[in-house]
């Protein structure tokens, strides 16, 4: 007759199994788990306006996964494991705040995914490195071997944006949305908060000023009040009224232009600079307002946002 089954190897496997599942990453800097250099993927990249791509990381290839017994959390995917280093170097005389787009392709070039990357004011002539992860891929993708720097904005430090959480001195947030498209008609919203401790008043349409790449003021461009004479697509222009906004109330306004292209030169305008009413700190949003040849931007007034 056979002896009972020893119970220690199987007891060793439930506690390999176990281990396995509760264990931690070590994500460091990156956010990600144990990767090496893609052999063979652009280590190096001509980039855009001092930011550039040094290396693409991927995760080492991982045995087929065996039965389990149990799902827990640690062991739900949260990620591709693939990543780009990058380094931003500031080339002008100013401290700025880069936004990049980074691209993730096949060898064919084909993008597999994309990631933006915001890097808080960078000092004139310094250098910041970091990484940016892809995050989880689209079922039946190609494999990822190398990555490029798409798109780089820049502002100055002292007018970018405050950052989710951040609460300005001023008291207020300014903020652009990504906007919508149909028919060649184009809205962005700008998003007013107060995070302050006390109420903050607007009356009217936020005060704008157009800028070019090199953030310099851009000619030719009439800044309507209403977008009556762009479009009635965008709904009735409504009459400004005053807002007052308690500490954690938010306000939106709006710009609508059309990018048709007629005869004329094109204009792009990639930065405005805003500030939510006169004697407002001003901030500069990346609406990359494409203008056509139709040489108007309509502004809608402040609004209290719905709830």
């Amino acid at each position: 007759m056979r002896g009972p089954t020893p119970l220690l190897p199987a007891l060793a496997a439930v506690l390999l199994l176990s281990a396995c599942g509760t264990q931690r990453a070590d994500t460091g800097s990156t956010g990600l788990g144990a990767g090496t250099p893609l052999p063979g993927a652009r280590m190096t990249d001509p980039g855009i306006d001092g930011v550039r791509i040094t290396s693409v990381t991927v995760p080492s290839p991982s045995p087929s996964p065996r039965r389990s017994l149990s799902v827990t959390a640690d062991r739900l995917p949260t990620g591709s494991g693939i990543s780009a280093a990058y380094e931003v170097t500031n080339q002008g005389s100013e401290a700025m705040t880069y936004t990049i787009l980074v691209d993730f392709t096949d060898d064919a070039g084909e993008v597999m995914g994309n990631q933006r990357e915001t890097v808080r004011a960078v000092g004139p002539g310094k250098t910041v490195r970091g990484t940016v992860p892809l995050g989880v891929m689209v079922p039946g993708s190609s494999r990822v071997t190398r990555a490029e720097v798409a798109d780089v904005t820049k502002v100055p430090a002292a007018e970018a944006p405050a950052e989710a959480g951040d609460c300005p001195s001023s008291g207020i947030r300014v903020t652009a949305d990504q906007g919508d498209a149909a028919m060649g008609l184009r809205v962005v919203g700008l998003h007013l908060e107060n995070c302050g401790p006390r109420d903050y008043t607007v009356h009217g349409y936020p005060l704008l000023e157009l800028l070019d790449d090199d953030h310099e003021p851009v000619d030719g461009v009439e800044i309507l009040e209403g977008s009556g004479e762009i479009t009635t697509g965008a709904g009735p222009d409504e009459a400004p009224e005053p807002v007052t906004l308690k500490p954690g109330e938010t306000a939106r306004a709006g710009l609508v232009w059309r990018n048709t292209t007629d005869f004329g030169t094109p204009v792009n305008v990639p930065y405005v600079r805003v500030r939510a009413r006169a004697g407002a700190p001003p901030v500069v949003v990346t609406p990359g307002l494409d203008l056509g040849t139709t040489g108007k931007l309509g502004v809608r007034p402040w609004k209290r946002a719905a709830e």
